[in-house]
């Protein structure tokens, strides 16, 4: 009670107003009855060492509800202000222990979850365990595996099946492959396949669930040392602890946090301007420009397809209109047909009525259309009577009605009180129905309020400081939807400057570095794929260097760490194109002996033959997974055009019901439970991206395009509503072998250096290298760009 008490004068500092003491006497004496006090002070405490560590950290979920959490700091949300019930956290009827999830940076969280054994010893904590179930993927590569399928089949076979289908390989698609359905072994697979979905696979690490005990926790479960090192975990499934009631806390680990405060570090480190998530601007008005513009790549909760969809369409202007975007673009609120009325009263186009006051001061925040799960206990609570208790058991059974049948318990009671208050009984039997479908769709107004906190701090990140933004992204992956290469692209078309990986100027992180007033972004040697930390790290300290073997005897770190340096063309400020500088390090002696050095000195020098432009772009790709040169579909464009194929750009902005064909790299794929079966598709070429729509039947004649092809070329019709433009799908083209061709395309480049778009080359040293031992051949004739791509649910 006495930290309650220091933190809400804390919070609030000009007084504490009579309704959040009203609500803090009300929440003490309920946690008090349910003797959850030693709960909070746990949370509390975590909490408080992570602070104390300048490690990021935000209470979320039902916790979001409670005035105590937020005056104790471990939430950021006021309930008060945002008319939360705490009910909804802690109930005395439900009688459940409270749920506290806390997220932490997500390279830190180590440190919280090391200092939690520290604190309460290993006799006395460890992380819960989860059963991962077998997908349609996984059950499939498993049982060709014991059948003794070749492994080529195998993947021909789980290409041809969406990550998150409920459905097996159809004779059809066997079919495709010239496989014979018929086929004993192979029938046997599928079918058992099929049967495996759903069925446990193995046991595993819960993301962050902590379970505290008193007693020893070996007297009580069975606990088995982890996988990683110095953790341990309970061998019993996280719903059998809740069952049992273990007091549990959540210690989940968020990657934009991480992203935040390194983008907060490197803003007060070159910029002199200090923020925290508390004290970055509210309500900044350039900041929701931004995010009207749908111009969210990057950011928290509000860059994926859907969201980006709908945020013309929404236009947020304050924080609440963020909280009802996070919640609105969710399956629930699409199934149950709530979007399209919220988006029509907003937009003016459809009145908003109330029966009685009483509704409107339930949902007038969301103009008469229930979104939340707080507003059907609130509905239940001011038109029916109940208690907040008898409430929040009516959401909870409304949670789980479906299996249990339980909401209709609740039927005559909220038919019965409403009635009694005035309303017409069908006026109340409708109420009731639409209750009972929002079991299936409520989304807690709680988690949409601390999910909105973050993705306005990261939206305004991005609009006033987009170089720092860029830079602790690409320092945080993975993470997000995209690529390293799209989050470059979108902070050059923000006006960045981004430099490549060099030997003498990139440290392990990307980096900001001063030019004219400004910043530019420095990639770091970290974008230089199979390189160790630890040797990116020597070399750093050791930098500068004045040529390849300054740098090799300097640095003194293996011989492959400066290879794939090489191949990454990071040691172009030697004057050196890409195949001198492997040529180079290849033929650095094995051995720092004279003897041995006097043996392999004086060889004659080798002319290499340069790459083409395309090639260049290739190795890009294939050794950081990104180019700052061209993008590869310029090299492309002529063929294109050629076949009548626009560029994104161009299509993207034709009229509605236009008839038009597109091509680009295959970015995202996206096919959410809600849109039942139908398939979304992110395109990217040199000019901008298209949204394609990839309806059923669409994709169910093009599955192995959509899944397997990196490059595509979609013809369709365009349909613009607003600001809101995609591009439906009629017919597919794999392109991937066109794509296959950029190495071999665009001019060569000048003898030494980058090309014409780097101008920070040094001039060559002398060209005389030692022949190496092995040719180097190997890897420089990619025939793919490898594209990360991301596929969700």
């Amino acid at each position: 009670m006495r930290l309650t008490w220091a933190g809400a004068a804390t919070r609030y500092p000009e007084g504490i107003p009579p309704e959040v003491t009203q609500a803090l006497h009300h929440e003490l004496t309920l946690i008090g009855r349910l003797h959850y006090a030693p709960y909070f002070l746990t949370v509390h405490s975590i909490v408080r060492y992570a602070r104390s560590q300048n490690i990021l950290c935000q209470g979320r979920g039902s916790a979001a509800n409670s005035a105590v959490c937020y005056v104790l700091g471990i939430t950021a949300i006021d309930p008060g202000r945002n008319d939360l019930l705490f009910e909804r956290f802690v109930s005395a009827e439900r009688r459940e222990p409270p749920d506290i999830d806390v997220d932490f940076e997500h390279e830190r969280r180590e440190e919280v979850i090391q200092w939690i054994y520290r604190t309460y010893g290993r006799d006395h904590a460890a992380l819960t365990a989860t059963v991962i179930r077998y997908r349609a993927k996984g059950a499939l590569r498993d049982v060709g595996k014991a059948m003794g399928l070749p492994e080529d089949l195998i993947t021909a076979l789980s290409s041809l099946i969406w990550a998150w289908s409920d459905e097996g390989v159809t004779d059809a698609q066997l079919a495709e492959l010239n496989l014979n359905p018929a086929d004993r072994r192979l029938r046997l697979t599928l079918d058992l396949a099929r049967q495996l979905m759903g069925a446990p696979r193995h046991l595993s690490q819960h993301p962050g669930g902590f379970v505290l005990t008193h007693d020893r926790l070996d007297d009580l479960v069975p606990i088995e040392p982890a996988a990683m090192q110095d953790r341990q975990i309970i061998e019993w499934d996280k719903d059998d602890i809740d069952a049992l009631k273990f007091m549990k806390v959540d210690i989940l680990a968020l990657g934009m946090l991480t992203c935040m405060a390194k983008g907060l570090a490197l803003v007060a480190a070159h910029k002199g301007a200090h923020y925290d998530l508390a004290s970055i601007p509210a309500e900044d008005p350039r900041t929701y420009a931004m995010i009207r513009k749908a111009d969210t790549l990057g950011t928290f909760q509000i860059e994926s397809r859907a969201q980006m969809a709908m945020l013309p369409r929404l236009q947020p202007r304050t924080y609440y209109d963020l909280v009802i975007q996070v919640a609105i673009v969710r399956p629930g609120p699409i199934q149950g047909d709530m979007v399209h009325p919220y988006l029509r009263r907003r937009a003016g186009l459809e009145p908003v009525e109330y029966p009685r006051p009483e509704l409107e001061k339930v949902l007038g925040k969301t103009l008469g259309v229930p979104l939340f799960q707080e507003q059907a206990m609130r509905v239940a609570i001011e038109c029916a009577g109940f208690t907040p208790g008898e409430a929040d058991m009516l959401r909870k059974s409304m949670a789980t009605f479906k299996f249990t049948g339980g909401v209709s318990a609740f039927r005559d009671k909220l038919i019965d009180g409403m009635a009694a208050r005035g309303y017409p009984r069908d006026f109340a039997e409708r109420t009731f129905r639409q209750l009972e479908g929002f079991g299936s769709y409520g989304f807690p107004e709680s988690h949409a309020a601390s999910f909105a906190l973050v993705a306005y701090a990261s939206a305004w990140l991005k609009c006033w400081h987009p170089d720092a933004f860029c830079t602790a992204l690409l320092n945080s992956q993975p993470m997000g939807f995209y690529a390293p290469a799209q989050i470059v692209r979108d902070a050059q078309a923000h006006g960045v400057e981004v430099r490549p990986v060099c030997v003498n100027a990139s440290e392990w992180d990307c980096t900001l570095e001063p030019v004219d007033g400004r910043f530019a972004v420095r990639l770091g040697l970290r974008m230089v794929k199979g390189l160790a930390e630890a040797h990116a790290q020597v070399i750093a300290r050791a930098a500068p260097f004045a040529s390849v073997e300054d740098l090799w005897r300097r640095a003194e770190v293996p011989k492959p760490a400066l290879i794939r340096i090489a191949e990454a063309d990071g040691l172009y400020a030697f004057g050196l194109s890409r195949r001198q500088a492997v040529w180079a390090v290849k033929g650095l002696p094995d051995s720092d002996l004279p003897l041995f050095s006097a043996l392999e000195g004086n060889e004659p020098t080798v002319p290499l033959r340069p790459m083409r432009a395309g090639r260049e772009v290739v190795e890009d790709y294939s050794r950081t997974g990104l180019s700052l040169r061209r993008h590869p579909l310029a090299f492309l464009r002529e063929d294109l055009t050629r076949r009548r194929i626009l560029t994104c750009a161009d299509a993207m902005a034709l009229p509605n019901r236009r008839w038009a064909e597109v091509a680009g790299l295959v970015l995202v794929r996206q096919r959410p439970g809600s849109a039942k079966g139908t398939m979304f598709i992110t395109l990217e070429d040199e000019t901008g991206i298209a949204n394609l729509v990839v309806w059923p039947r669409v994709f169910e004649a093009n599955r192995r395009i959509i899944l397997a092809a990196s490059m595509i070329a979609a013809r369709g019709i365009i349909q613009r509503e607003g600001e809101v433009v995609h591009f439906v799908v009629h017919r597919l083209t794999d392109l991937s072998g066109a794509l296959a061709s950029v190495g071999n395309r665009g001019a060569f480049p000048p003898p030494h250096g980058r090309g014409d778009e780097f101008h920070n080359a040094s001039p060559a040293p002398d060209a005389r290298h030692p022949k190496p031992r092995d040719m180097f051949i190997r890897d420089l004739h990619l025939d793919t760009i490898r594209v990360r791509t991301r596929n969700f649910r």
